[in-house]
């Protein structure tokens, strides 16, 4: 007698793309607000209290409040101006660097020269900051020429609720979607060719667009697993 056991379903592994949007309202930007209030005591770490017309970052999350409410206005980062977004989509156009993604923001310096013996592993007086946790990816101090790990993820929020803080919204809205199809374009193709032994160079590739290519990933290493068994 043949007994069918099901077992349940089981969520796929890593992030969903709605999972990655809420953490990327984490991220500080920088708002510039319209009325004085005090400092936040946040789960994060307190907030700087707001002071018409000066610069202060906050938590995505409570500058599109604030946004709502008429209270604060919200600083586009530098990379999400027209000439960065050219320059940028430049680089990944261009014939000599089809290939490559361009770069990510840059590391700050370095607090450890080099693994002390005996040391543990990751010990916490030896962690060195990379994406997604670098600071300052999409407040006005950002880096121009460089996506952040939610560059998908914050343009698309900002240009929704904050389509007034931007100098050229079309212009913005076109090229961030041009991006979005030539970086999208790029995993296919590379994920495409992918054969038993290969890989694909994932640097600088953003959290959403991991989470919106995982479906495809999958069924590629799954039509691998069935050629090579």
């Amino acid at each position: 007698m043949h007994s069918d056991t099901r077992w349940p379903s089981l969520s796929p592994p890593g992030l969903t793309p709605s999972e990655v949007g809420f953490l990327c309202e984490m991220e500080h930007v920088t708002v510039i607000p319209r009325q004085t209030l005090d400092g936040l005591e946040l789960l994060g770490g307190p907030t700087g209290a707001l002071k018409p017309p000066f610069p202060t970052p906050l938590p995505l999350w409570l500058a599109l409040l604030l946004k709502k409410q008429r209270r604060a206005n919200i600083t586009p980062p530098p990379w999400l101006s027209v000439e960065a977004l050219t320059q940028i989509l430049d680089f990944e156009t261009d014939e000599r660097t089809a290939e490559l993604f361009s770069p990510s923001p840059d590391l700050p310096p370095s607090t450890t020269s080099a693994p002390l013996e005996g040391d543990p592993y990751l010990a916490h007086d030896s962690l060195e900051l990379s994406a997604p946790f670098l600071k300052d990816t999409a407040t006005a101090r950002a880096q121009a020429d460089a996506l952040p790990y939610h560059w998908l993820e914050i343009g698309h929020l900002l240009i929704t609720h904050a389509p007034d803080d931007f100098e050229d919204l079309d212009a913005v809205r076109k090229l961030l979607r041009d991006l979005r199809e030539v970086r999208m374009s790029k995993l296919r193709k590379g994920f495409e060719v992918l054969d038993a032994g290969g890989g694909v160079k994932m640097n600088g590739v953003g959290g959403m667009e991991i989470a919106e290519v995982r479906g495809f990933v999958g069924g590629v290493v799954d039509g691998l697993r069935w050629v090579t068994d």
